[in-house]
């Protein structure tokens, strides 16, 4: 009979490990900037773009355009508000750039070819921590006060991830 149950008890570990991996691993999101709708060209929405969606330490975006249209510039705000992509903090040029957010603040993008800024191909994107009340605690004194977002699915996913390993590994322990 305890030969019986070294084969189950290791595969329910085996689970239990991958279901941790999952859940740690949902924690950070990479965003395709435009996807599903547009890329990174002058028809997309980003204002309604990044409305839709809380973004973390962790998390990366992915700039997809045609390198021979346009470009991705990091800016400061001043750049930012200004379309000036003079003084850039970076720039990309590859046509599939990913940027990687390590810490909460906000980032400024822009494509720095003529008159495409101006023409709305910017993006401001608000880096929150997980615990965060809002966009203005990561933006800084005397930002906007914007809409709360909704909680995260990666972070949900990862909560629940974590109890059912949790809860798999209780119901294991008379097994040993």
């Amino acid at each position: 009979m305890e030969r019986a149950r070294a084969p189950a008890m290791a595969a329910a570990v085996m689970v239990a490990a991958v279901l941790a991996g999952q859940a740690m691993a949902a924690g950070a999101t990479t965003y395709t900037v435009g996807a599903p709708d547009g890329l990174w060209d002058m028809e997309t929405d980003y204002k309604e773009w990044v409305a839709r969606r809380t973004f973390h330490p962790g998390d990366k975006l992915t700039f997809t355009y045609s390198r021979e249209l346009h470009d991705v510039v990091e800016v400061t705000k001043a750049g930012y508000d200004a379309c000036s992509s003079a003084n850039n903090i970076s720039a990309f040029r590859s046509g599939n750039d990913l940027v990687a957010l390590t810490a909460v603040g906000t980032r400024y993008f822009l494509c720095g070819l003529t008159g495409h800024c101006g023409s709305g191909m910017k993006i401001r994107i608000d880096v929150l921590a997980a615990a965060s009340s809002g966009p203005a605690a990561a933006a800084g004194p005397g930002a906007a006060a914007a809409p709360l977002p909704s909680t995260s699915s990666s972070v949900t996913t990862a909560v629940a991830g974590s109890r059912l390993v949790l809860v798999l590994l209780y119901a294991l322990l008379p097994l040993w």
